[in-house]
């Protein structure tokens, strides 16, 4: 069976993040969460990930994913 495009860039790119998360970590980073900067977050080895709330209010979540800030909110 042969899997789509889409699927495959989307596995790697999971592991690429998944991989970058775990290098970035460091024992003494200060606690999570805060907020950061877009430039913050792209400087920081990470990407910038939007997603619905859900609640049907038309609000959006932005986080840093991976690098230095991941899982910070993006101002």
């Amino acid at each position: 069976m042969r899997k789509s495009s889409c699927t495959v860039i989307a596995a790697v790119a999971l592991w690429i993040l998944c991989a970058a998360g775990a290098e970035a970590a460091e024992p003494d980073a200060p606690g999570l969460p805060g907020e950061v900067t877009a430039t913050e977050c792209i400087e920081g080895g990470g990407v910038i990930v939007i997603s619905a709330d859900g609640d049907g209010t038309g609000s959006f979540t932005t986080l840093c994913r991976g690098g230095t800030h991941d899982g910070q909110t993006v101002t």
